[in-house]
């Protein structure tokens, strides 16, 4: 029987850095869990090169419980790494690797538990949601969501394994990113009159992210949340060839994020607005939507809240900064709630790791769930 740490190391094995093709990760896992006796569909995403994988374990027809994480990670390009980040490096309790937190150690957690779940007939079946893209703003999981009607009875509830020191958390803001593209007319800067200068009409949309960046701080608020209110910034602005040169073109990246009840997307409409008014004089312009998902709520004593107490012994925290494609869960109809090992803390930076107690208690808490399905 394979440890998670066994399983952890394989998965860490496979680069499979966000926005690049992931079969091999996909079809290891697909024949570990056939091996298993898992129902399990490999999902082709409209990309071509990279698929969501569902997998069942228990009675199909029957509503039962999620396991949701996603097979990416990001690049793995800082110079501060002290070994290779796609071999896994064991130093005492400590296990090095991209991914170790966020989040292939939930998985292998995951997929550690399943032979001692399987081992007995479940009455409501454990499903395990495996995506891709993720951390490109939860590109893969909606079409693994939009098939569900067609793998299973409509599910109970979903816990998404991101890392949260195994303590469950039951909301998040949502979250909309945009890359807005200008293009006006280059020239000579002596003859501003014949050109249109791109940079000049993107600091139109700047001011205008601003204004209501500073106009979402007067609410609504969600106390459970710092800053308790949605927020709205630019985070990235390029253009230009020379200072003599009337710039063509500029882009901008920015985001939203809301707190529940709020659509992130309607956070960005003011700048949609000003964006029709440069195109009336003579600008063309590109919108380009890079990642939307909803806010995740779920009330204190919904049932899903209720189990993750039981299993983890401790109470659900009321919401976290990041956010996870328990949105997308909910907003289908499906409760959902964060909790995976590891910390968020760790993610994104050299040296990532996961302590080897963590994912013990990870997966003692999965096995205990498959003992809850069997009554």
């Amino acid at each position: 029987m394979k440890t998670p740490e066994d399983i952890l190391a394989q998965l860490i094995s496979f680069p499979s850095v966000v926005g690049t093709a992931n079969h091999d990760i996909v079809e290891w896992i697909r024949t570990y869990l056939t091996e298993l006796g898992a129902k399990v569909s490999v999902l082709p995403g409209p990309e071509g090169d990279r698929s969501n994988l569902f997998a069942t374990i228990g009675p199909v027809d029957q509503p039962g419980i999620i396991l949701s994480g996603h097979m990416d990670v990001v690049p793995a390009a800082e110079p501060a790494w002290t070994s290779n980040p796609f071999i896994l490096r064991r130093e005492d309790d400590r296990l090095y690797g991209r991914g170790t937190s966020d989040m292939k150690g939930f998985l292998a957690c995951a997929l550690a538990a399943l032979p001692a779940i399987a081992s007995q007939p479940l009455s409501r079946p454990l499903h395990l949601a495996f995506s891709y893209d993720e951390e490109a703003g939860c590109r893969g999981v909606p079409h693994l969501i939009s098939r569900l009607p067609h793998l299973c009875a409509k599910p109970e509830g979903c816990i998404v394994g991101e890392p949260s020191g195994l303590r469950a958390i039951r909301a998040h803001k949502g979250k909309a990113a945009a890359r807005i593209e200008l293009i006006g007319r280059a020239g000579h800067s002596s003859r501003p009159d014949l050109g249109l200068n791109a940079i000049h009409a993107m600091a139109e949309i700047v001011t205008e992210a601003v204004r209501s960046a500073e106009a979402l701080t007067e609410g609504p608020f969600d106390d459970n949340f710092e800053p308790p209110y949605s927020s709205l910034q630019v985070g990235t602005i390029d253009g230009g060839q020379a200072v003599n040169i009337i710039p063509d073109r500029c882009t901008v990246e920015l985001e939203a994020r809301a707190v529940a009840g709020v659509d992130p997307s309607r956070l960005l409409s003011g700048i949609e607005a000003k964006l029709e008014g440069l195109i009336e004089r003579g600008f063309k312009a590109r919108w380009e939507v890079l990642s939307a998902y909803p806010a995740l709520s779920l009330k204190d004593d919904a049932p899903l809240a209720v189990l993750l107490r039981d299993l983890t012994g401790q109470k659900p925290l009321p919401a976290v900064s990041y956010g996870t494609e328990a949105g997308l869960y909910q907003a289908a109809g499906i409760d959902a709630i964060i909790c995976g090992p590891g910390d968020i803390a760790r993610a994104h930076k050299a040296d990532e790791y996961i302590e080897t107690g963590e994912l013990a208690a990870c997966r003692s808490m999965i096995e205990a769930l498959g003992q809850r399905l069997r009554a």
